[in-house]
């Protein structure tokens, strides 16, 4: 491997607006050699601006109108963090993130979008729901339909575009039903700076959805069911609509960039802070200072192409491209039904075709998201960025010296180097105090004081996504997992980790991320990393050796089940099956998203139930499938009758079986299970359940019946994934020791 496939230098997209998802598309067609790129986002998914208000009236899905980051990522070979970066500092070139604290960054590009007005008038956070950020906006939506809007009194603060799309999106959804809706606005007519015409469509449309429009209305405070204007006046409602201007995050401005009158960042024309040419912006949390546009969705979307040619080019020292804003654009706005006004140039139409075109426009840019091209195309990666110089890649590692040709060493010339481990160590021993031996207890070996029996388990993985943090605090769960399967408390654990080839500054990047993310997992578990060992390969591998000790002095087994026994699983199935179409960008984001957060969580809880539900016998459902972990239980004397109905599922599970997805190990799995299983009348995507590989998987247990229903209360009850899936009986000669069943 030569010094240049290594990674160089890290660039880092915070948030997934517009131009970050152009851009990223960007970059990924034309990647540029040494350069790896994050993107870190709240969500797997970010919403397309201009056709929100059409999915709030009822004409869109979900789908349709958002980009499906994680799949993004995936296909674009970029890291998908998700987290919120709550803090900047630009001179040690660090972001702080409110789950996985320090994410560090060679280059940064920001696209967070902006935030609600509210802190301007007294009463306004407490009692109005915010249209911003839009990223949240179908989660509120969402919440508020539920709540019975169509026999309520709203009230709508804001008379923007913005404001006006929003009160016809709800009235259309909404439909006669609709008690009252009022539309305040504190400037003295609709819509300014668009023509007459335009607001004169606008103002009928709001009519005709019986929508009352009241200008100069300046809300001065509000209290509760009462808003009161700067003219003495009130007006009660019983739901309060935020839409009034964008503020910054207070983040940007606390990091002491330089920033405009209302805390954007401001930037150069070529995109990059007027203070740290290292930090580019896009879209409605910057301003340019040469020509400053209003916080509209067609700007980001203009400046992507820019932002990422211009990222490639910074990264190989090439001259930089300057972004000029179009002074005038085509609007179209949304009247609730299947109609849009369009207005440029003083000019104004309305209709149901003004709509239509509006949606092919709208439709057109969100295929570029859902119809990717294949990365194996000839010609789809050119390697060809900026010029022949970003293909080459940098010439030398900035602050590193210069790259050379050398192949990396095997044997302990591989391990990671002392002085980034010492520091990672130090810092995180810092902030887990009482998870991370100490410099002076660190040693070739690790001295236990325990005393009893002690239980030793070991359990490596490669990555599923990603994600370092992500990755090392799934990797410590799943081998915990095994101490929790035998009832037992951890104590400590050692590291074996392989970090993907690197400067040592991206090592000790990545080596915090991992061992920061196994630690969110330890420390809660009073569980001490005392050592271990890092070095260098082609791809991320993370392993912990765990000890650990049985409560009682006695630990629970996989033997000991009965005739009779309840079979209990305390965590759906299907993670093999959804990072294997993880993987072929063909798995849903929000999926990916649940699973990930299930695999966090651990065993912990389900193997205090077991002891205390007296189960008969209990192991995790791992790489070798529900069937494979399961025989393990039911030795030769046992059988088990499955209810298929009962098996509980990740979402997303069973069309991706139906699809013929499979893992890589599902086929081994089957083979080695298939003759003790019965499966008669059930579908082979139905059957593949069984086989499917888990990773971080659940508990598996055997219960008296007597005590199931209280196991399934402990677990949470419904809805916590836990569920009880069939029964055990003597087998008998010849008969499978698997059934798989309707219903049982």
């Amino acid at each position: 491997m030569r010094e240049v496939d290594k990674a160089l230098r890290d660039l880092v997209f915070v948030g997934g607006g517009h131009a970050h998802a152009l851009a990223l598309r960007a970059l990924a067609m034309r990647p540029v050699r040494g350069l790896r790129i994050t993107l870190v986002s709240p969500s797997a998914f970010t919403p397309y601006s201009g056709m929100l208000p059409g999915l709030m009236a009822g004409h869109y899905s979900f789908e349709e109108t958002h980009i499906d980051l994680a799949r993004l990522c995936q296909w674009a070979r970029v890291r998908f963090l998700r987290d919120t970066v709550v803090g900047l500092d630009p001179e040690l070139r660090r972001l702080r993130c409110r789950e996985r604290g320090e994410l560090g960054y060679d280059i940064l590009s920001l696209d967070i979008g902006s935030q609600p007005e509210l802190a301007s008038v007294p009463g306004a956070r407490e009692h109005a729901i915010p249209v911003k950020p839009v990223s949240g906006l179908w989660e509120r939506w969402t919440r508020l339909t539920d709540d019975r809007l169509d026999a309520q009194q709203i009230a709508v603060v804001g008379g923007g575009a913005g404001s006006v799309e929003v009160a016809l999106a709800m009235a259309h959804r909404l439909g006669a039903q609709v008690r009252e809706m009022a539309l305040y606005s504190g400037a003295g007519e609709l819509l300014p700076g668009y023509s007459a015409g335009a607001r004169r469509r606008v103002t009928e449309a709001l009519a005709r959805h019986g929508i009352a429009v009241h200008c100069a209305h300046r809300v001065e405070s509000v209290t509760e069911g009462c808003l009161h204007f700067a003219d003495g006046g009130s007006a009660a409602f019983e739901t309060l609509i935020w839409c009034t201007g964008a503020a910054a995050a207070p983040w940007i401005a606390a990091s002491g960039l330089d920033v405009e009158d209302r805390g954007f960042l401001l930037l150069e024309d070529t995109l990059q802070s007027v203070t740290k040419p290292e930090i580019f912006a896009a879209g409605d949390i910057a301003t340019q200072r040469r020509h400053p546009r209003p916080k509209a969705g067609v700007y980001a979307v203009r400046q992507g192409p820019v932002l990422a040619r211009n990222l490639a080019a910074f990264a190989v020292g090439q001259p930089l491209r300057e972004h000029r804003p179009q002074t005038r654009f085509l609007s179209l706005l949304s009247l609730g039904e299947r109609r849009a006004v369009a207005e440029r140039h003083g000019l104004s139409l309305a209709g149901d075709w003004v709509w239509r075109w509006k949606d092919r426009i709208d439709r057109a840019f969100m295929q570029r998201f859902s119809d990717l091209p294949d990365p194996s195309m000839e010609g789809i990666r050119p390697g060809r960025a900026v010029s022949e110089a970003v293909a080459e890649g940098p010439r030398d590692d900035p602050g590193h010296g210069p790259a050379h040709s050398q192949a990396p060493c095997g044997g302990c010339g591989a391990k990671v180097g002392a002085t980034e481990l010492h520091q990672v160590l130090a810092d995180l021993r810092g902030e887990f105090p009482d998870a991370v031996a100490s410099a002076a207890e660190l040693d070739d070996a690790a001295e236990l004081n325990l005393s009893g029996t002690v239980l030793q388990s070991v359990d490596a993985l490669r990555p599923l996504v990603d994600d370092p943090w992500l990755m090392g605090a799934i990797a410590a769960q799943h081998a915990l997992s095994d101490l929790y399967a035998c009832g037992a408390t951890p104590s400590s654990a050692q590291a074996l980790l392989t970090l993907p080839f690197a400067t040592p500054s991206l090592l000790r990047r990545d080596l915090r991320a991992v061992l920061g993310g196994a630690l969110s997992v330890l420390a809660p578990a009073g569980c001490r990393l005392v050592g271990g060992h890092s070095m260098q390969g082609p791809e991320l591998q993370i392993a912990f050796a765990v000890n650990g000790s049985p409560e009682g002095g006695t630990p629970l087994s996989r033997h000991g089940a009965r005739a009779g026994d309840v079979l209990l699983l305390t965590r759906p199935l299907g993670s093999g099956v959804l990072f294997a179409a993880h993987m072929q960008t063909l798995a849903d984001g929000r999926n990916v998203e649940y699973a990930l957060d299930l695999m966090r969580q651990g065993n912990a809880m389900g193997a205090r139930v077991a002891r205390n539900c007296a189960a008969t016998a209990l192991t995790d459902v791992t790489g070798f499938g529900l069937a494979g972990h399961l025989a393990g239980i039911l030795g030769e004397e046992l059988q088990a009758d499955l209810a298929l109905e009962q098996l509980p599922l990740l979402p997303g599970t069973r069309e991706l079986l139906d699809a013929g997805l499979r893992s890589t190990l599902h086929e081994a799995n089957r083979e080695a299970m298939a003759s003790r299983v019965e499966a008669q009348g059930i579908s082979a995507a139905e059957e593949a359940l069984l086989y499917d590989p888990q990773t971080s998987g659940g508990l598996l247990m055997t219960l008296p019946e007597a005590r199931a229903e209280e196991a399934l209360a402990l677990l949470g009850g419904e809805g916590s994934g836990a569920a009880r899936i069939g029964t055990l009986r003597n087998r008998e000669s010849g008969a499978p020791a698997i059934r798989l069943l309707r219903d049982c």
